[in-house]
């Protein structure tokens, strides 16, 4: 398209060249008639007229009155009449009278001088000009396809040189293996976009690892915290045959029910870690008066006697599932009655177009490098670790996959004399 843009451009070049001069020529011999005539005309023409040209004067009766080659005198060139002062152009093939198979351009203007009218044909050939685009369409048409030929094969070399550095990572991430993620792929130091995908490579391993390391340390905690009660069931069952109506049986029985609650507590805690981990968690939304879940779990804590509970409730209603949130709530509030020395603060408020929920105890507080650890699962500090509270490390995971499937927030935070707050915002109804 290049090439044949190209040929047009120079052919339209070169003709609009020979038809400028033709206009130049047919200027001056009108100018010569108007102030001479036309006696001495013939042979100026004949010695001022270009190989190229050919000039006739015609006067009103298409008589050749003047021509610059003897080939041009016994007929007109054209027909072209144009009145004085006038311009007509034409284009012609074959032209036998000049006995010659040449293109030529024709130009033709009038021009008055002594009340007759004369007619300036100016013929000039534009055999040379076409003869000059065959050429360059001969060069082209032999140059292009060698051109195409180099710039293939430097294109290919090129492409081939700036492709190794990706064959290299193709071949480093292929030889990767699941069972060993330590290995990173070469990152040029050329810092352009097969760099950054190097890098991008290397960050999605880091992740794939630490994913890796992750899972493979939620398989041990969760074999960790299952050993424990079918620990206690079994030797439970290996002396409950001889003490079967005894005093023995009894304290068994209280045990081993506690030992099964807790583990169905924790079976039922990984199965909806499990659905967090796969897809969303499944919820029935629906409108909740949070503040009624909130009196609930006063109450409940109330009734123990062990703690003073302090109420700040107002009303705030959520659009959720009120199962989860349930879920939710209670987590919180025992794992602040469990650090908890005397009191334990719950308070529910709207604030900046959100649900406020805050659960406060007066503990010992989490320290400032726990307050995102916590919330990861089977992790539980020190202060929290005895098997007796029944806990597993899965009540802050489980806190926060509700939250994040309700949209919202949840932080742990100082409190204001000692302990922890934590805060969960969860967005309103709109309405």
């Amino acid at each position: 398209m290049g090439a044949v843009l190209l040929l047009l451009l120079l052919q339209r070049a070169l003709i609009t060249t020979v038809s400028d001069a033709a206009d130049v020529r047919a200027d001056d011999v009108a100018g010569q008639i108007d102030e001479e005539g036309v006696a001495k005309l013939n042979d100026d023409l004949v010695q001022s007229t270009r190989a190229s040209q050919i000039v006739q004067v015609l006067d009103s009766s298409a008589r050749v009155v003047a021509a610059s080659s003897p080939r041009a005198e016994s007929a007109p060139l054209t027909h072209l009449r144009p009145e004085p002062d006038a311009v007509l152009r034409a284009e012609v093939g074959d032209m036998p009278l000049l006995d010659d198979d040449h293109d030529y351009l024709i130009v033709a203007r009038g021009v008055e001088y002594g009340g007759r009218n004369y007619t300036v044909v100016v013929a000039s050939s534009i055999a040379t000009e076409r003869s000059t685009v065959t050429t360059v369409a001969q060069y082209l048409a032999i140059g292009i396809p060698a051109l195409l030929v180099v710039v293939g094969a430097a294109s290919w070399m090129l492409t081939g040189q700036a492709l190794k550095p990706v064959e290299r990572i193709r071949t480093r991430v292929q030889g990767i293996e699941s069972s060993d993620l330590t290995e990173r792929v070469p990152v040029p130091q050329t810092e352009d976009e097969i760099a950054r995908l190097a890098a991008t490579m290397n960050e999605m391993l880091d992740r794939l690892q630490a994913g890796q390391a992750t899972q493979r340390a939620f398989v041990a905690d969760a074999s960790h915290e299952l050993r424990s009660p079918l620990a206690t069931v079994s030797a439970g069952l290996d002396v409950i045959e001889p003490s079967a109506r005894g005093q023995s049986w009894q304290e068994l029985h209280r045990l081993m029910q506690g030992e099964a609650e807790r583990m169905r507590r924790l079976v039922e805690n990984l199965l909806l870690l499990a659905k967090a981990d796969d897809a969303a968690l499944p919820l029935h939304r629906t409108e909740v008066d949070l503040d009624d879940l909130v009196d609930a779990e006063i109450l409940r804590l109330r009734e123990s006697g062990l703690l003073t509970v302090i109420g700040d409730v107002k009303p705030v209603r959520v659009l959720g599932d009120p199962l989860r949130l349930s879920q939710l709530l209670r987590n919180l509030v025992e794992n602040a009655a469990t650090a908890a020395q005397s009191t334990v603060r719950l308070s529910t408020t709207e604030r900046d177009g959100q649900a406020v929920l805050t659960v406060e105890d007066d503990g010992d507080g989490i320290p400032v490098n726990d307050r995102l650890r916590v919330f990861e699962r089977f992790v539980r500090l020190d202060t929290s670790r005895a098997r007796a509270s029944g806990g597993s490390g899965l009540g802050l995971s489980i806190v926060q996959e509700i939250v994040k499937a309700h949209h919202g927030t949840v932080t742990l935070t100082p409190g204001a004399s000692r302990g922890t707050v934590a805060t969960v915002t969860l967005p309103l109804p709109a309405h």
